[in-house]
């Protein structure tokens, strides 16, 4: 009885996604999830999915809203964090900025120290998306010295580059 029950509550690991609002973290999570694109609205609070990657292994993501309001609540998600997904909208340059500090915030928190960071430029099916360097750039990537970083483009909306990403995130999540 007893080996039984600590399989069944052997934990997931956990993965946060967080990045501004519009961003499009709910539609990615719900695209990877059940391969269709969801109707969302602005998230309050957070959702989760469990992300099968095969046979044996999966992942518990946490979708954190993005919303001014709603980042200062972030800290309280990041105990027991593996890897920390940043999602960005690849074609809102007005915002990189933002991102850029709403980032390091973040990755200050003693939790996150050391974690693995994944950035995924969204929405780069848009003719106006930048570049993943553009992007890194942006965000100061090349500050993080401290942690295992990669960045990749992705469209949740289209479904392209979901897949690689997040065989990427269970790859550094070993690695860490």
């Amino acid at each position: 009885m007893g080996a039984m029950k600590s399989k069944r509550f052997k934990k997931t690991p956990q993965v946060l996604l967080m990045g501004l609002d519009s961003a499009g973290k709910s539609t990615l999570l719900y695209m990877q999830q059940r391969g269709v694109v969801m109707e969302t609205s602005p998230t309050v609070g957070f959702n989760v999915a469990t992300i099968q990657l095969d046979k044996k292994n999966s992942l518990s993501v946490w979708d954190v809203g993005g919303q001014g309001t709603m980042r200062p609540n972030w800290k309280y998600y990041l105990e027991g964090c593996k890897v920390l997904v940043f999602v960005v909208d690849s074609t809102d340059r007005t915002r990189m900025g933002e991102a850029q500090k709403a980032l390091k915030k973040i990755l200050t928190d003693e939790h996150l120290k050391g974690v693995p960071l994944m950035v995924l430029a969204n929405k780069k099916d848009l003719p106006n998306s930048m570049t993943i360097r553009e992007v890194s750039t942006l965000l100061e990537l090349d500050s993080y010295t401290d942690r295992k970083w990669e960045i990749q483009a992705c469209s949740a909306l289209k479904g392209l580059g979901l897949q690689q990403a997040f065989t990427s995130i269970a790859k550094l999540m070993h690695k860490a």
